[in-house]
C-alpha cells in the first residue's frame, strides 16, 4: 500500500511538471501570457478537469511559497535608501487607492442585497491585488524597474502592510470580535512589532558573518540551504506574529540587498522561486469550483463585472487625481483590476469570525480567481487596443534652418563624449536626437538639442546637413544607423560622414551604405583596458604599449581582409586560446549541422 501511495504521489508531481512544461511555453508562444497559461493547465488538471487532483487547497498553500520567494528576489533589488526615497508612494499613493477602493467595492456587496458587514469584508479582500500576477506581469513586459513599474510595488507593498490591520478588524467585526480585548490587540500589535524588529537586528548583525562563515566551508549546497533557510526563517517568524509571510520575505531581501552574497542569494532561491510561482498558478486553476459557478452563475458574474470594472474605474480616478498621465492611469487599472491572494486569507478568518458561511466564502473564492484569470487578457488586450504611445513633444524645438560646423545625429553617452572637443575648440554643433526625456534632460546641462529622426530627409534638410562640413552619426540603433547614412550619402554626397558602429559587422554594413569614417563603440575603450591589465600583471609599460599597438595594426588587416570577403576572411588573424584539436571539432560540428539543416529542408 505505501508503495501504491508513493507511485500516485510521483505521478501528481509528474502531471504537475507536465502541466507546466507544456502550458506555459504553449499559452505564451501565442501571446496569451504564461501566467494564463499555468491557470489553465491547473483547471485542466484540477478536480473539474481531469481529476488528477482532489484538494488543491493542500497544494496551494505549499505553492504560496513561490509568491513569498518572489518577494525575497524583489527585497533583494530594493536598498534600504530606495525603499526609503519610494516612502511617499507606499504611505501616500498606495493609502488612497487602497482607502478609495475599499469604500467603492463596499457598495457592490450592499448593490446585491448582502449586509453591510460582509459586504465591506467581501470588497476589502477584492482590494487586495494578486502580488504573484501583478509581478509576474511587470516582470514579463520588462516594466519591473521603471517609474510606473515602481509605483505598482508601492501599492502593492502598502497592500501586503495592510492586511495585518484587516485581520484585525476582520476579528473586530465579526460575532466574536467582543471576546478580543482591547490590551489583546494591543499585544498582538506588540508582537509584529517586535517581530519586525527582530528580523531588522538579525539582518543588520547576524545575516552577513552567517553567510560569510558558510562560504568559508566551500560547500556550495551549503549555501542555497542557507538562503532557503533565510527566506522560510523569516517568513515563518512573520506568520507566527500574526504578519503576511511575504512582508517577512521582503524585508530579508531588503536587508541583505546591500550584502556582498546578495547575488549568490539571488542564483540560489531563483529556481525554486520560478517553480512554486508556477505551481501557484497551477493550483489557483485547480481551486477554481465548477459547481458553484454553475449553480450560482448569474451572482458570479456580477459580483466578478462589477468589483472588477468599478476597481478599474477608482484606481484610474485615484491616479490621475494624483497627478499620473492617462496611458500610465489606464495601464495601472487594467494590471491591478483583479482579486488577489491574500483575499483567501482575509476570507477564511471572515469565515472564523461569524462573517461568512462556507457557500458564501465559495462565492467569493470563485470571484477572486476568475478575475486573477482575466486579468492576462485584459492585459493582452490592452496592449492590443489602446494605440502606442506618442512622444510629448509639445516643449521641444524642431530644426529649423538650423546651421553648424558639425551635424551630430544621437545625442546619446557617444555623442556626448565626441561633443567636448569639438565644442572646446569653438565649433557649432547642430544636435538632433529623437528622445524627448533625454532632450528635456540634455536641456538642464546646457545643451540645445532638436527633436527629430535623422532618418527621415526634410530633418536633416532642417538640421543643416547641408551646409555641415561632416555629419556624425552617433545613434545606437544599429538599422537606424545604416538609414541615416544612405539617406545622408544619397542625400548629400559631398558631406563627410562619420558613424558609431556596433560590432565589425555594423562597421562593414556602414562602409557599405558609404560613410567615410566608423568606429567600434568599445574598441579604444577595450584597448584601453587592456594596456591597463598588462600593467597590472607587471608588463612594461612601454611593452603593454607596443602589444596594443601591434594589435592595432593586425585589427586593421584583418578589417581590411573581412570588407573583401566576408566576416570569417580574417579568421586566421585572430588569436584564441583553444588547441588546434579544438578547432578542428568545432569546425567539423558546424559543417555537420549545416549539412542537416540543408538535408531538413531539402525534406521539407
Amino acid at each position: 500500500m505505501a508503495v501504491e501511495a508513493n507511485g500516485n504521489d510521483l505521478l501528481q508531481v509528474v502531471v504537475l511538471l507536465s502541466a507546466g512544461v507544456v502550458a506555459a511555453p504553449l499559452f505564451k508562444k501565442i501571446g496569451l501570457g504564461s501566467v494564463l497559461g499555468y491557470l489553465a493547465a491547473g483547471l485542466v488538471v484540477g478536480p473539474f478537469g481531469f481529476g488528477f487532483f482532489s484538494d488543491s487547497q493542500a497544494i496551494l498553500h505549499i505553492a504560496e511559497l513561490g509568491v513569498v520567494m518572489f518577494l525575497f528576489v524583489i527585497g533583494l533589488e530594493m536598498q534600504p535608501s530606495r525603499l526609503w526615497s519610494m516612502r511617499k508612494d507606499i504611505f501616500g499613493l498606495g493609502a488612497f487607492q487602497v482607502l478609495a477602493c475599499m469604500a467603492g467595492l463596499t457598495v457592490i456587496g450592499v448593490s446585491l442585497g448582502y449586509p453591510a458587514i460582509p459586504s465591506f469584508v467581501a470588497g476589502t479582500g477584492f482590494v487586495l491585488t494578486s502580488t504573484a500576477i501583478v509581478m509576474q506581469m511587470l516582470q514579463e513586459r520588462g516594466s519591473m524597474s521603471t517609474l510606473k513599474g515602481q509605483r505598482i510595488i508601492s501599492i502593492l507593498l502598502f497592500e501586503d502592510l495592510a492586511i495585518v490591520p484587516l485581520l484585525a478588524l476582520v476579528v473586530f467585526l465579526g460575532s466574536g470580535g467582543e471576546e478580543v480585548t482591547a490590551s489583546q490587540r494591543w499585544l498582538s500589535i506588540g508582537i509584529g512589532l517586535a517581530a519586525i524588529a527582530a528580523l531588522i537586528v538579525a539582518g543588520r548583525y547576524l545575516l552577513n558573518p552567517f553567510f560569510r562563515l558558510l562560504a568559508a566551508s566551500g560547500a556550495r549546497e551549503v549555501m542555497t540551504a542557507a538562503a532557503l533557510l533565510v527566506v522560510l526563517g523569516s517568513a515563518l517568524l512573520m506568520q507566527m506574529s500574526g504578519l503576511s509571510m511575504a512582508m517577512g520575505a521582503f524585508l530579508a531581501g531588503v536587508l541583505l540587498s546591500e550584502s556582498s552574497f546578495r547575488h549568490q542569494l539571488e542564483a540560489d532561491i531563483e529556481p525554486f522561486r520560478g517553480i512554486l510561482l508556477g505551481l501557484f498558478f497551477l493550483a489557483v486553476g485547480m481551486a477554481i469550483d465548477l459547481t458553484v459557478i454553475a449553480q450560482n452563475w448569474k451572482i458570479v458574474v456580477a459580483s466578478v463585472i462589477g468589483y472588477m470594472v468599478l476597481k478599474s474605474v477608482i484606481i484610474y480616478g485615484v491616479a490621475r487625481i494624483l497627478g499620473t498621465c492617462k496611458r500610465e492611469s489606464l495601464e495601472r487599472a487594467v494590471l491591478m483590476a483583479q482579486g488577489g491572494e491574500f483575499a483567501f486569507v482575509l476570507y477564511a478568518a471572515a469565515i472564523a469570525a461569524g462573517i461568512f458561511n462556507r457557500e458564501e466564502n465559495a462565492l467569493l473564492t470563485a470571484t477572486i480567481i476568475i478575475s486573477m484569470i482575466l486579468t492576462p487578457l485584459m492585459v493582452i488586450l490592452h496592449d492590443r487596443l489602446v494605440p502606442a504611445a506618442v512622444p510629448d513633444t509639445h516643449d521641444l524645438d524642431l530644426p529649423e534652418n538650423v546651421e553648424g560646423t558639425v551635424l551630430l545625429i544621437g545625442f546619446g553617452r557617444f555623442g556626448q563624449i565626441v561633443s567636448q572637443p569639438l565644442l572646446a575648440r569653438g565649433y557649432t554643433l547642430s544636435l538632433i536626437d529623437r528622445d524627448p526625456e533625454f532632450i528635456r534632460e540634455a536641456a538642464e546641462f546646457g545643451f540645445k538639442v532638436y527633436y527629430g529622426d535623422g532618418s527621415r530627409s526634410e530633418i536633416l534638410h532642417a538640421g543643416g546637413a547641408a551646409t555641415a562640413k561632416a555629419v556624425l552619426i552617433c545613434v545606437d540603433d544599429k538599422e537606424a544607423a545604416i538609414r541615416i547614412a544612405e539617406i545622408v550619402k544619397h542625400e548629400f554626397p559631398l558631406v563627410p560622414v562619420l558613424a558609431r558602429a556596433f560590432d565589425r559587422a555594423h562597421a562593414i554594413d556602414l562602409l557599405n551604405a558609404g560613410v567615410d569614417y566608423q568606429i567600434r563603440e568599445t574598441l579604444e575603450s577595450a584597448l584601453n583596458f587592456s594596456e591597463e591589465v598588462l600593467n597590472v600583471l607587471g608588463e612594461d609599460m612601454e611593452v603593454a604599449a607596443r602589444l596594443v599597438e601591434e594589435f592595432r595594426d593586425v585589427d586593421q588587416e584583418r578589417f581590411a581582409l573581412e570588407v573583401v570577403g566576408g566576416i570569417y576572411a580574417g579568421r586566421s588573424l585572430v588569436r584564441g586560446n583553444a588547441q588546434p584539436a579544438d578547432l578542428v571539432a568545432a569546425r567539423t560540428a558546424k559543417k555537420r549541422a549545416q549539412q542537416e539543416s540543408a538535408s531538413a529542408e531539402a525534406r521539407g
